[in-house]
Formats: C-alpha cells, structure tokens, sequence
C-alpha cells in the first residue's frame, strides 16, 4: 500500500488548510470564554464571535443577522426544511424537492410527509441528473411552501439549474433553499444573492474548513423556526454554546478560498476529462452525469460486471482513495439513489466510482491513476 495515498475524495471531506488551523488556535487556548457570558472573559469571546459574523457577511454579501452559524451542512439543511416547513404550515403543506438530493435533504423530506401530514412532489432528473426548471414551474401550487434543490450533486458533480429555479420560486412567492455544500470553493460565487435563493447551505469542511462547522443563509426577513432549544443563541434560531474556534475556521477558509475558488478549474477540468477518456476507453465502463454542467474536480462512471466494494477496496490497495457515492453513506450496501433516479439498471448503479481531485491533485497522480484503473479491472472481472 502506498504510504503517501492519492487522495481522490475531495467531495467527501479536505484536509483543513494550515493558516486556518492557526487562526483557530487561540481560540482553543486564550479566547475559550463562553460568548454568552457578561463578564470579560465572555465579552472577550462574543465579541470575537460578532466579528466572525462580519466577516462571513462580508464574502457572503449578506447582512450579518442573515448567517445563522451551525454544526455543519446536515444542520443546516435541516434548519432549513423543518423550519421552513413548520413555519409556513398555514400556507400550505406542500413541499418540493428532487430525486437526487443529499440524503441530509432527502430524509427531511421523508420525515415531514411521514410524520406531520406535509405532501412532498420528487421530481425526476434527466439522464444527465438535471432538473429542468420547467419541471418545478409545473409542480407549484397554491400551497407550496417550500422548494429545496441541491445546487451541485455531490456523487455525479452534476450542477443544477439553481438560478432558475430560484427565479421561478421568487416570482412565485416561494421559498427556495440550495443546499450549496458542494459549490463553495469549487465554482465562482459573485455574492450570495447569485443562487436566488431564501436559504442556502454551507459547510466548511468541504472547502479546507474544520469539520463541525456551518452556516445557514436565511434571506431577511425570513425566520425559520428553531429545530433545536435551550437558549436565545443565534437570533433564538440556534440554541446551543457557540463554537467559536470552529466559527473562526469557517470564517478563515471563507475568506481565503471562495471568491477565488480554491479548487483550481481549469487544471482539474482537463484532469478529469483526462480520467474520463481512460475510463471510457475499458469496454463496459460508463461515465454518468453531465459531461457540461458539473463540477470540474468531479468525474463519476460505472463499471459493468463489477462491484463498487471490490473496486474499492482494489483502488485503496493501489493507494487510490476513491468513493462511490455520498461518504454519509459509506458502508450502504444499497446502489446509489442518485445513480437509481438517473435510470440506470440496479447491477450498474451497484458498481459506481467516484473521482473527485482537489487542491493537492499533481498531474503524476492522474497519470499513475489513468494506468492503474485497466489493470484493477481487468484483474476483477477476471476473478469473477
């Protein structure tokens, strides 16, 4: 096994970004005080806590009493639906999504219509896993509350007409949320009022951020109600001790790598077409998703007479670390619901990979990559 891995996994975590971990260090040393607290010691850290509100509100181009600060992408997605929801309930209770939405969105959606009587329209995606716009025009109603669409897929890398939809929503007077997880640092972002969105989803870790750390962009005067209690924390939209070290780290990696995406575009989108030309030229392997509207770190396709557990395992022991499909969902031994929604036949779905490269991608590891994937194949195909 090698001893230093090429690490193709970005869309599942990235390792956080050294000037980030030292400006979040004192606040784990000397700025420890509970931001809730009168005295100086808190005062010390509410203040430090404002500031890193500014400075989200800032990159964002929000108002600062517009960031609601969470544990991370899953809280905020789940602020959003429920809060949303439940707030709006007297409009209607009649709610939009997709097929291919984050199992973070997607359970949500299930819990409500289980649970509290709401109607929930899935809609399908195209063979590509895009929505189309006119879709959702199509599935609004009187009641509709609420639209949640991702705004890139994290297993295809497949973008999303977020814009539109948004547009859509907006002149219809509804609410729309993107869960945006996978954009930040990845695609340009003029301001957050790009995606026409109410409510938008951010998590840091995706971006060179600590994990444990996210924000929920709530458009005034929209205010979600509360999914979790205990105390006025967060405009009484999140309760619960604030963690300042990791809101510091979020505010740094905002800062440093997303109004230049740290993700480099142009190099990675000729590396993963490069992937892609090595992939599809092994008989039987497939590239899925848009091959125009993705994420230009993010090559995804199915290898047909095999199984996404032994290709697995076969990278990881070639020293490739890969994935096949959402890492929330790691050890799942059910075919990708994204991949399913797609069209493609279950055996396919079951023998997904995913390539998604990053800030530490060199060339050498594409080329060590393009020459390792026919050898693993081969060998698995052989042995079945």
């Amino acid at each position: 096994m090698n001893s230093h891995p090429i690490y193709f996994d970005y869309n599942a975590t990235t390792p956080v970004d050294v000037a980030v971990l030292e400006e979040m260090r004192p606040y784990q040393e000397t700025i420890w005080g509970n931001p809730s607290s009168i005295h100086q010691v808190g005062r010390r850290a509410r203040a430090c806590l404002d500031e890193a509100r500014d400075r989200v509100a800032q990159v964002l181009g929000a108002k600062p009493s517009e960031v609601v600060f969470t544990s991370g992408g899953t809280e905020s997605n789940n602020l959003a639906i429920f809060g949303t929801a439940r707030l709006l309930q007297a409009k209607g209770k009649h709610l939009i999504t997709s097929s291919i939405e984050h199992h973070a969105v997607l359970h949500c959606f299930d819990y409500l219509e289980r649970k509290e009587g709401f109607r929930v329209t899935r809609l399908p995606v195209d063979r590509d896993g895009r929505v189309d716009p006119a879709s959702v025009k199509a599935a609004l109603t009187p009641e509709t509350s609420l639209v949640s669409l991702m705004a890139a897929n994290n297993e295809t890398g497949t973008l999303q007409p977020v814009r539109e939809v948004g547009a859509i929503c907006r002149e219809r007077g509804v609410i729309f949320h993107t869960d945006a997880a996978q954009w930040f640092g990845k695609e340009l972002l003029p301001s957050i009022s790009y995606f026409n969105a109410d409510l938008v989803s951010i998590c840091a870790h995706k971006f060179h951020g600590p994990k444990g750390a996210g924000a929920l962009y709530i458009r005034s005067p929209l205010l979600p109600d509360p999914i979790i209690f205990g105390g006025g924390h967060e405009n009484d939209r999140r309760a619960g001790t604030e963690n300042l070290s990791a809101t510091i780290g979020l505010a740094r990696a905002l800062e440093m790598f997303v109004p230049q995406p740290v993700f480099a575009v142009e190099a990675m989108r000729g590396w993963t077409e490069r992937l892609a030309k090595a992939a599809e030229a092994i008989d039987g392997v497939e590239v899925r998703g848009s091959r125009q509207h993705r994420l230009a770190n993010t090559i995804s396709f199915t290898v047909e007479n095999a199984d996404s557990i032994a290709l697995m395992a076969s990278l990881d022991l070639e020293g490739v670390c890969a994935s096949s499909g959402s890492a929330c969902s790691a050890g799942s031994l059910e075919p990708s619901h994204v991949l399913s929604a797609m069209g493609i036949p279950r055996a396919l779905a079951n023998s997904f990979v995913r390539f998604s490269l990053g800030r530490g991608t060199t060339e050498d590891e594409v080329t060590a990559v393009e020459r390792i994937l026919p050898r693993i194949i081969a060998v698995l195909r052989a042995g079945r």
